[in-house]
This record gives C-alpha cells, structure tokens and sequence, in this order.
C-alpha cells in the first residue's frame, strides 16, 4: 500500500500558499485493508476513508470511464491494480494533477509544475470534457490565481458549450463553483473566461455583458468587472457581490422578473437574492440620496425596510457606493449618500413609536407614526443646513 498527498494540497505548497485540507490517493489497497487499519469509510460514489488520528480524507485510486450526461454518469473502477497514474489521469487540470509521496518527492506525469511556473491552466486529458463543471472549474482557477487559460483547452470548453454537454450542468454545482469564483481575488476574471468559452451568454443571458476576446465590450461588464475588483480588494461579502453582477439588467429597467429566474437557475441564497432585488429598486436612490428631499429619504428608507432591518441598509449602500467606483473608476470617502441615509434613518429611529401608539387610536398609530419620523427628518436636516 502506498500513499500519495495529491491535488490541491500540493498545488498550493508549490506556490507558496497556506494549505489547509489534505488529500491522499492509497493505491494498492482494498476498502478491506483500509478498515483493517482504523479507517472510517465516509464515501458514497467510491471508496474514500477519514483517517482514524487526523480525520484527512483518504480515497483508494480509481479511474472514471462516462457512461451517461450528467455529473452522476460516470462508472467508477476502485481496486489495487489502479495505479496512480491512471488516478491522476482522470482529474481536469495539469496543477491539479501532481502528486507526492512520503519522501516529498513530485511524482508529475502530466507537467503540472511547468504550467504552474508558466502560470496556465491546462486540462489533463480529452476526459476533460465529460464533465461540464469543470468549465466552471477553469474560470474559478483563473479568478484565483490568475492564470492564462491554453488554447487547446479553451477550444474544448467552447466545444463543449456548442455540443451542448453544458445543458447538463446542475443548478447546485453551478452555484457552489460561481458564488467560489465571485469571492476569488479577481472575480473578473471568471466572467471574461465564461465569455470566451461561451458558457455565460447561455448560462446567464440577463446579464447583457459583452466581450471582445475576454475583455468587457460594454458598459455593463466594464461597471460589474471594475465593481468587483473594488469589492474584493475590500474583502467585500458574497451578497454585496453577487448584486454588483447586474448593471445590465438595471439599465434595461430594472426587470425583476429577470433577476428572480437568474437567481432561481442559479439556486442562489435568499440573502443573495434579497440584496440584489433591492440594488434594482432602490440603487439609483441610493446613490442620490444626499440630494434627496426628507420626504422621499424617508419613503426610500420604508422601501429598503431600513427602520426594522438597518444593518440590511448598511449592505445595500456598501453594494451602491462599490458600483459608483465601477461606473467612475472613484468614489468620494466618505460616501456621501451613506452619510446623509445614516442621519436620516438616525432621525427617524429617534421617534418612540410606542410613546405614539399609547396616545392614539389604532387606526391612527401607522399615520401618526409615519409624520413623526418625516418631522424628525425633516428637523434633521434643517439643523444640519
């Protein structure tokens, strides 16, 4: 029995990274053997072991033969005589496919290290192709490290959208490897690899984005790509985010019906979903908001349900003012529409709705409320001038 650390565990310590996870490939073992030495079996498709002192994963080697669409349609070979090679083999991209033994010596038949050098992300073999996650996969990588996409592998990511094996793509696993590549360090980069390969003009057409050999070709991607690279150099959230991708959308009116079929094709968190609905409504308020009267402050404020929920309010303007950097390439600090939201949702949160609601009828606490809250605004702002 011989045991391998393999993937990205070895593919990050060549690049100087932290390692968090490893992963081994045991070849020459059966799932018998494993259990014999205190090994937990864990995996349902193959065998795959938690080690009984450190709980790493251990997976006996195997090879994946497609025999049906789908990420489920793959028969799977695991027995002693599958060499590591062969393992190595099925996975997709060369810097994912190096290994090393317990001497920590490289064992790299498909030079990997070259193309980690070369700073290129290459797939293994012509399997590549059987699983149509892996185009998703590739954008990721090149959002985190930066990497140049081969040729020869765009060109199979392109075919593979065109033969429609990408029909195939299931909502779950497209979400998991988009929501990785929009909190990558340069998220862009996911959009202009989807572009090239063809895959987001047919996963998210809603978008409107246009490329011109992966470089944005329009207002909408050039706003959204420079949005995002503002939003992680801040190390933003995933919802603020995930509601800088619709800029487009936006500027053809806004359509929410849009966003929610996305958003539902994506199977994209509610709080996702939340942030970006409300960037549609209420986002060009927002970015005037230190020029809006006290009245229509105060219905914006209702609109974002910012009395009953301010930290969301906090997000939406954190989303509005990361756009107005991707419109204009700056913003002014401090934003001046959060300063001008903060006093007036500080004014009309002054207000004892109780104190309102003890004096009053019922049907005259919500309206007696509402004036309350639009006097203190409006006081607000006159003392500030």
């Amino acid at each position: 029995m011989q045991i391998y650390c393999v993937g990205g565990a070895v593919r990050d310590e060549l690049l100087g990274l932290p390692v968090a996870d490893r992963d081994y490939v045991v070849v020459g073992a059966t799932p018998e053997e494993m259990i014999r030495r205190g090994f937990k079996p864990v995996g349902k498709d193959f065998p795959v072991f938690l080690h009984p002192q450190t709980k790493q994963e251990y997976a006996l080697a195997r090879t994946e033969r497609k025999v049906a669409r789908g990420y489920k349609g793959f028969a799977i070979h695991a027995a002693p005589e599958v060499t590591l090679e062969q393992d190595l083999a099925r996975r997709d991209l060369t810097i994912n496919a190096i290994a090393k033994d317990a001497e920590g010596r490289l064992i790299d038949p498909f030079d990997g290290e070259r193309d980690l050098r070369a700073g290129v992300l290459r797939h293994v073999s012509p399997a590549f192709a059987e699983d149509p996650v892996r185009i998703l996969r590739v954008a990721r990588f090149a959002a985190r490290f930066g990497f140049a996409v081969a040729g020869e592998t765009l060109a199979l990511m392109r075919r593979m959208v065109a033969e429609g094996e990408a029909d195939a793509l299931v909502p779950e696993r497209v979400w998991q490897e988009f929501a990785k590549g929009l909190m990558e360090p340069s998220p862009g980069r996911m959009f202009s690899v989807l572009a090239q390969s063809g895959l987001l003009a047919k996963l998210l057409p809603e978008l409107g984005f246009a490329f011109d050999g992966g470089v944005p070709a329009n207002a909408a991607a050039r706003t959204c790509l420079a949005a995002l690279a503002h939003a992680a150099r801040r190390r933003l959230a995933l919802p603020v985010r995930f509601a800088l991708i619709f800029p487009g959308l936006r500027a053809a009116g806004g359509v929410e019906s849009a966003l929610r079929d996305l958003a539902a094709r994506l199977r994209a968190p509610n709080d996702c979903r939340e942030l970006a609905a409300a960037m549609i409504r209420h986002g060009q308020a927002i970015k005037r908001a230190d020029a809006l009267q006290p009245a229509v402050l105060l219905v914006l404020l209702e609109g974002c349900d910012a009395i009953r929920r301010p930290g969301r309010l906090d997000e939406l303007v954190l989303a509005c003012e990361t756009e107005s950097f991707g419109e204009r390439g700056w913003v002014e600090v401090p934003y001046p529409p959060r300063l001008a939201l903060q006093r007036t949702l500080a004014a009309a949160t002054r207000v004892d709705a109780g104190a309102i609601a003890a004096r009053s009828d019922r049907s005259e606490i919500a309206a007696k409320v509402r004036a309350a809250r639009l006097a203190a605004i409006a006081a607000e702002f006159r003392r500030r001038g």
